[in-house]
């Protein structure tokens, strides 16, 4: 009859255990034969009948602890959603030269905070900042880690109790509860709401504008609409009565389209140069929606006021790291080229016509020798061009149980995403990177 007697030792186990030492070091390697231990001993104990395991199978049980424990639980997947920024799953895939750069300013040292010309100290505020200027003839830029704290750090620095005037039309709510109002609160700036949730008028502006105020902020509501009996004032026209009483406009875009998304047959999306256009003294946006590049927020506008905003205690809290800067820079200077159509995955994708995804639909199809290839719609998502869609094509599976079928996608290395309906699995190409074409067929194979 067995006993836990039997058991090997921690010691007896570390003599057959030379390749987990080899690839997960001694002081984890101690903890997983340990932690198998006591489970075995534990199982014993609820049915002593149970056969205790070879020294074998505690070894692999105990690789099996040290994978799970050193597996990064962020990976890369496959998006066949259709959903072009899909918020979940990182929203824009970078460029090549994009992850180059970033590459290359991670794997060695950079001349981040130092000027080379001079040979001394320098400041990483000047990166990315001559493309923005080149390419939008601003005054000045400077790159922080997301929009949310852009919009925050620039109401601090210009803001702090002071009134900041905004259309109640405009106190939206972003991903994760974020909220214009507590951002807002949170700066120190004194919130002062006018007009309505459907009719914001002019004079409602200049009503505001009586009492001594710091600047008008207009907030783009970038993942949704509000229709029918609506009104709102054009940007323009709220710089003209603001600038007449010395008020200064901050314009939140959020989504940061460079390119006009009608082009690729979308509605029009408010571009940043149009802000500029209007007359704006300062406009944020986001790195990674439509832009195309990594998460990072983006400033820019009058010299003056960015000089401000950057000596601002909070710039230091949320200024970017290198990898950003040097990300930030590249993704910029696909627009400065005139390339960012050919480079950048999320405007490629949008680019890209109905028939063009249906060959690649058909040849999965084809090597699948499964399924229909049928119409359907893809998005942009990312809280950028709510109810807007594009025409597709995708390979459509019909399985018995579709909840088991996603399941296995998802543990598929690396996982896939799809999405269903009814008992059909959709798998929308447009969004897959086409040198993910292979791998996917793959994994479908072995499942199907």
């Amino acid at each position: 009859m067995s006993s836990l007697r039997d058991l090997p030792s921690v010691e007896q186990l570390l003599q057959s255990a030379t390749h987990l030492l080899d690839a997960y070091g001694r002081p984890l390697t101690l903890d997983a034969l340990r932690l198998t231990l006591d489970e075995t001993r534990a199982r014993f104990k609820q049915d002593p009948e149970t056969a205790l395991p070879s020294s074998d199978m505690i070894l692999a049980r105990a690789e099996s602890h040290l994978s799970a424990w050193t597996t990064p639980t962020l990976q890369p997947v496959i998006n066949a959603t259709g959903v072009i920024l899909h918020t979940n799953l990182g929203r824009a895939p970078l460029s090549n030269a994009t992850i180059q750069a970033m590459n290359a300013v991670a794997s060695n040292y950079s001349n981040l905070e130092y000027d080379l010309s001079k040979g001394k100290r320098g400041s990483r505020l000047i990166h990315a900042e001559s493309v923005l200027q080149k390419f939008l003839s601003v005054e000045a830029a400077l790159i922080v880690n997301n929009n949310a704290s852009a919009v925050l750090l620039v109401l601090s620095a210009l803001a702090n109790r002071q009134r900041v005037v905004i259309a109640r039309s405009q106190l939206v709510e972003i991903g994760g509860g974020f909220r214009v109002p507590d951002v807002m609160k949170q700066s120190g700036a004194k919130l002062v709401e006018v007009g309505t949730t459907n009719k914001v008028r002019l004079s409602d502006y200049r009503d505001a504008f009586e009492e001594r105020t710091a600047l008008v902020m207009r907030a783009h509501r970038s993942n949704f609409k509000i229709i029918g009996f609506t009104e709102e004032p054009e940007l323009d026209t709220i710089v003209e009565v603001a600038h007449m009483k010395n008020v200064l406009v901050v314009d939140d875009l959020g989504s940061g389209a460079l390119i006009d998304t009608a082009i690729f047959g979308l509605a029009h999306e408010p571009t940043v140069q149009e802000s500029l256009a209007a007359g704006a003294d300062i406009v944020c946006f986001s790195g990674d929606k439509l832009l195309g590049g990594p998460q990072a927020g983006i400033i820019i506008g009058r010299k003056d006021l960015l000089n401000k905003i950057k000596r601002h205690p909070l710039a230091r809290a949320v200024r970017a790291d290198k990898t950003c800067l040097a990300g930030v820079t590249a993704t910029l200077t696909h627009y400065l080229k005139d390339e960012a159509e050919r480079e950048i995955p999320i405007v490629r994708m949008m680019s890209l016509t109905p028939e063009q995804v249906r060959v690649r639909a058909e040849a999965w199809h084809e090597a699948l020798g499964q399924g229909e290839v049928v119409e359907s719609e893809s998005t942009v998502g990312g809280g950028s061009l709510p109810e807007e869609s594009m025409p597709t094509f995708v390979l459509a599976l019909h399985v018995n149980s579709p909840d088991k079928f996603l399941k296995k996608l998802r543990e598929a290395n690396p996982p896939v995403i799809a999405r269903v309906a009814g008992d059909t699995i959709f798998l929308d190409p447009r969004t897959v990177l086409e040198d993910q074409d292979v791998k996917i067929i793959s994994i479908l194979r072995r499942l199907l």
